[in-house]
C-alpha cells in the first residue's frame, strides 16, 4: 500500500469516526430530536401538555408554579410551588429535570421560551441516520483569516417568521474553490479562538438542506492560515425539528459553487 493509499485510508477513517460522535450526540437523549414542543412565554401562565407547571415569563426571568405532585429539579435541587430562573440571556439556556424529560428554558431572538425533552419522542426514536458526501480530501481548503478592526454586529434571519439573531463576526475567511476566490463572514466557534460559519451553495435544497449548514472551523494560526474542512459541513437542528429557532446564513455566505462534501438532506 502507498503512502497515498495510507493517508486517504486514515483520513476516511477519521471522518468516520468524527461523524459517529457527530450522529451520537444527535440523538442524544435529550438532544433537539427529542423536543417536543416550543413553547413562546408570555407574561400570562401557560400550562403546557408536555412539562410541569404554569409558565410566565417578564422582563426580570422566567417563572413557574408547580401544583401538588409537580416537581423540578434545578441543578439537581428539587423544585415546588413557585420557581423563578435567573436571567437567561440570548442564546443562553437553563436545562430542568422532569423524570426522564428535560426542560429547556432558554432566549432566542429576544424571545423566552421552553422547549421540553423527551427521550422517547418518535423524531429521536425513529431516527435513522443522516447520509452525507462519501470524504473527499479536495474538499479540504486552505483559507485566510481576514479581522475586522473591530467585532461588527450582523444581524441574521431564522427558520421561525419574523424572527432575528445578531451575532458578533470578528471577520471574514478568504480561499479559492476551482481557481474561484471566496469569502464567508465568520462568527465566534464553539471553541476559543475557533471560528464557525453558516452557509448555503448551489446543493442547497437539491441534495443538501437548503436553509444552512454549518463548519466549524479551528483557529487561525498566527499568520492568519485557517483550514476548511467541508467534509464536516452539518446540518442544523431546523433539519431535523420544526421546535428549532436556527439563524440563517449572512447575505454573503451563500455560495455560488457546489460544494458536494458533508452531511446531505436528512432520510
Amino acid at each position: 500500500m502507498s503512502i497515498q493509499q495510507i493517508d486517504q485510508t486514515a483520513f476516511e477513517s477519521d471522518w468516520a469516526e468524527w461523524h459517529r460522535r457527530h450522529e451520537e450526540l444527535r440523538a442524544g437523549p435529550h438532544g433537539f430530536l427529542a423536543i417536543t414542543g416550543r413553547h413562546w412565554l408570555t407574561a400570562e401562565p401557560q400550562r403546557f401538555d408536555d412539562a410541569p407547571g404554569a409558565w410566565s415569563a417578564a422582563e426580570d426571568g422566567v417563572t413557574v408554579t408547580l401544583d401538588d405532585g409537580e416537581e423540578l429539579a434545578v441543578d439537581g435541587e428539587p423544585v415546588h410551588g413557585t420557581y423563578q430562573f435567573a436571567p437567561i440571556p440570548e442564546r443562553g439556556q437553563v436545562n430542568a429535570v422532569a423524570g426522564d424529560a428535560v426542560i429547556e428554558v432558554a432566549r432566542r431572538g429576544g424571545h423566552l421560551i421552553v422547549r421540553p425533552r423527551h427521550p422517547s419522542h418518535p423524531t429521536r426514536t425513529g431516527y435513522a441516520g443522516t447520509a452525507a458526501y462519501a470524504p473527499d480530501p479536495r474538499w479540504v481548503i486552505e483559507g485566510r483569516y481576514l479581522p475586522y478592526d473591530e467585532p461588527r454586529d450582523v444581524t441574521v434571519g431564522a427558520v421561525v417568521e419574523g424572527l432575528q439573531h445578531v451575532y458578533a463576526a470578528p471577520g471574514e475567511i478568504e480561499f479559492a474553490v476551482d481557481g474561484q476566490t471566496l469569502r464567508l463572514i465568520a462568527f465566534n466557534g464553539y471553541k476559543p479562538g475557533s471560528l464557525g460559519v453558516l452557509f448555503t451553495d448551489a446543493t442547497s435544497g437539491v441534495t443538501t438542506y437548503p436553509a444552512s449548514r454549518s463548519l466549524q472551523v479551528a483557529a487561525p494560526d498566527p499568520d492568519g492560515a485557517v483550514t476548511l474542512d467541508f467534509n464536516r459541513a452539518v446540518n442544523l437542528p431546523c433539519a431535523y425539528t420544526e421546535f428549532a429557532t436556527c439563524p440563517l446564513p449572512p447575505a454573503g455566505n451563500r455560495l455560488p459553487v457546489a460544494v458536494e462534501a458533508g452531511e446531505k438532506l436528512p432520510g
